[in-house]
């Protein structure tokens, strides 16, 4: 997860950013989009600790564990929440790559990858695979459509459906450049 410097502060930056906006939105008076946000924000979050390059900080073995764990944690969370919404499978694919590249990077020889390596080929094409396809078909939702007229008006910050849509672009652009130098 650990790639050149500049690239990688750009994404803790935006994945910060984008978990700093999840938080936001848990504001929201709408129980389902606070729970899913929170689970976004710990997404967010959770990719900027991982992307935090390897000069400025080396976590020992034990912390990526405990990471494994964590998102293993929530991967199973998001599992039993897919029962009622189709939606939360994005979430268990996304906390399932996460707990991956926690334990590969648990498993490298260094205690932290970053140059290719860190897991089994073929888990994290198709991971790469299903993030690059969801990069595009959510940022292809994103493209303006003419309407006839408005919708309905917006009450506040976590309940704009297209920031929303911009946030979960912006991990999915984040987890394709993790699982890229992972």
């Amino acid at each position: 997860m650990h790639g050149p410097g500049s690239a990688a502060w750009l994404l803790v930056a935006l994945c910060a950013a984008t978990g700093a906006y999840c938080l936001l939105r848990m504001r929201s008076g709408v129980e389902e989009q606070r729970r899913t946000a929170g689970s976004e924000a710990l997404m967010g979050f959770g990719m900027a600790l991982m992307a935090i390059p390897a000069t400025v900080i080396t976590p020992p073995r034990a912390a990526w564990a405990l990471y494994a764990v964590a998102f293993g944690a929530a991967a199973l969370r998001a599992l039993w929440a897919s029962r009622s919404s189709a939606h939360h499978l994005h979430h268990l694919v996304g906390t399932f790559a996460m707990a991956y590249m926690a334990v590969g990077m648990a498993a490298a020889p260094s205690g932290h990858a970053g140059h290719g390596g860190a897991g089994a080929p073929l888990v994290t094409g198709l991971l790469l695979l299903y993030f690059a396809g969801y990069v595009l078909w959510s940022g292809a939702r994103l493209v303006p459509v003419a309407t006839a007229g408005g919708g309905p008006p917006v009450s506040g910050w976590g309940d704009r459906p297209e920031l929303a849509r911009a946030c979960r672009l912006s991990m999915g652009i984040g987890m394709v450049a993790m699982l890229l130098t992972a």
